[in-house]
């Protein structure tokens, strides 16, 4: 059994055990020291100061100095413990310093091979290692820490064993297939402001900004200048807000996106990205389950997309995300995201059918209930602590009750391909979702009380994905209750099509004779 201290990228790596990088220890035992510390600080204080108090110096400092012993202790322990082994088959894992545990990962299970470093870790020349499966809730295997060859040589092992690829003496070739500019990153960090907080920020300046407002009162009375600030401070503060917020989300975005590169080879893609944290995984072909191309207001007038492969792991890249969708393209022009959402799955020019207009009037009814609803909450608070403006004014959102509902209902729709279904939805954040139908676990349709007063109903597309288990599905949303009923049972039948015809062309490639010229060898 060997170590993950310094090896180089050509040491073999199945059917031998390894332990994690020496250097593990102390950063391990540094990370739970920071937080051991932390909580004595909050928690502790007055416990300690009683202990010294009771017993004196001597007693409080050799309770701390045990617990130095007991964290350094279980760190060795941990390390002493923790064996991992890649096999021809399983990756396998042997841990536990209190209750042993062994765990064995089929390969062929392995989703997605994650590798994420922070600032310090990258100093330090080590990395961790998270390894996700179809319908795990957290990573099947977690390696905290290994050097950063071997967690690369890890990722490509993985990758071809779990692929059944033959040993060959050349290293796999990878294409660069996107790679993010200046120019993109600096959009990203413009287009990523969430729009839908602006009405809440408006909100929230109208209450708060005339208290701001009275900190200026006293000295500015002395000049009749007080109805002036009470009129500027408030809208200036809502802008402050709204640009503080989006420099702080651009800025995250930002980072987390920094030099983000995509690769492709015959049977997966990998990606790079990340500045302070950085990150690298992969992305089986083989095991996608859906593409979303995804556009907010700001993106879509600027031409901009984004696009998210979707794979039915759990680790959302390591960054704590969740899910399971991958950034394939962070941001680019709508027809590069395009180009790139047909080179994985070929979907070819699209022609989505709308819900019919009557879906409308549902939108209409629907928001008009929430300004009322909204009307009737602030007078009820202003007839408790009093507003600065007169409740009703919000009834002036009536206005744009009209427009906000044509356009909900002229950005939803659905597509039927010959190999693909394809939903949108949003307005804010439009969301095109492309589903191959071989993906299809079920296709589902409902209707909610309101949806059956206007014979219109919604069908769900759901995939083994992990956006599946959050309720964001492929969904084609108010379609006319018949036309509902015939794109359920078109989804089916195109879904048993499908996979006969997968397993035709899998029995037709077992059939074909080693060295047949139409088999490529």
């Amino acid at each position: 059994m060997t170590d993950g201290g310094d090896r180089s990228g050509g040491e073999r790596l199945t059917g031998r055990a390894f332990r994690l990088h020496p250097l593990s220890i102390p950063y391990r035992v540094l990370e739970q020291g920071l937080g051991l510390a932390f909580v004595l600080l909050v928690f502790g204080a007055p416990a300690t100061g009683m202990v010294q108090n009771t017993l004196g110096t001597t007693p409080t400092a050799v309770l701390g100095a045990a617990l130095v012993v007991a964290v350094v202790g279980y760190g060795v322990a941990y390390y002493r413990r923790f064996e991992y082994e890649l096999t021809a088959d399983t990756f396998d894992i042997r841990s536990g310093v209190f209750a042993r545990r062994i765990r064995e990962i089929p390969l062929r299970r392995i989703q997605n091979v994650d590798i994420s470093q922070n600032v310090v870790q990258r100093a330090l020349g080590i990395a961790e290692v998270r390894l996700e499966t179809a319908g795990g809730s957290t990573s099947e295997a977690h390696l905290k820490f290994v050097s950063v060859t071997r967690a690369n040589a890890l990722q490509r092992e993985i990758s071809r064993l779990s692929r059944d690829d033959e040993e060959t003496g050349e290293p796999e070739t990878f294409e660069t297939l996107f790679e993010i500019s200046d120019r993109e990153l600096g959009l990203l960090a413009l287009v990523s402001m969430d729009l839908r907080i602006v009405p809440a920020l408006f909100l929230g300046a109208s209450l708060f900004a005339p208290s701001a407002a009275a900190m200026f009162d006293a000295e500015m009375l002395l000049y009749g200048y007080q109805s002036v600030v009470g009129a500027i401070v408030g809208p200036l503060v809502t802008l402050a807000g709204i640009v503080a917020i989006g420099l702080l989300y651009g800025v995250l975005n930002a980072t987390l996106y920094y030099g983000f590169t995509l690769r492709g080879a015959a049977d997966e893609l990998r990606y790079e990205r990340g500045l302070l944290q950085k990150y690298s995984g992969t992305i089986p072909l083989s095991k996608i389950q859906s593409l979303t191309v995804e556009e907010n207001v700001l993106a879509r007038a600027l031409g901009y997309a984004s696009l998210e492969i979707e794979t039915a792991g759990q680790s959302g890249g390591g960054d704590g995300s969740g899910g399971s969708s991958q950034s394939a393209i962070p941001l680019a022009t709508r027809e590069r995201v395009l180009e790139l959402t047909n080179t994985i799955e070929p979907v070819g020019d699209v022609a989505f059918e709308r819900p019919p207009k009557r879906a409308r009037l549902r939108y209409v009814v629907r928001y008009a209930a929430v300004v009322a609803v909204l009307t009737g909450l602030l007078w009820g608070v202003d007839a408790v602590l009093g507003l600065p403006f007169t409740p009703w004014l919000a009834l002036g959102a009536l206005v744009a009750v009209p427009p906000a509902a044509h356009l909900k209902w002229r950005n939803r729709g659905y597509a039927v391909g010959e190999n693909h279904v394809l939903t949108r939805n949003g307005f804010w954040v439009r969301q095109t979702k492309i589903v191959p139908y071989y993906r299809v676990q079920t296709a589902a349709s409902s209707a909610t009380v309101f949806q059956r007063r206007r014979r219109l109903a919604t069908v769900t597309i759901d995939t083994a994905g992990a956006r599946s288990l959050v309720g964001n599905d492929a969904k084609a949303v108010d379609v006319d209750e018949a036309t509902a009923a015939e794109l359920r049972e078109a989804v089916t039948a195109n879904l048993y099509s499908s996979l006969r015809r997968r397993r035709q062309d899998e029995r037709r490639d077992r059939r074909r004779p080693y060295g047949d010229p139409a088999s490529g060898e």
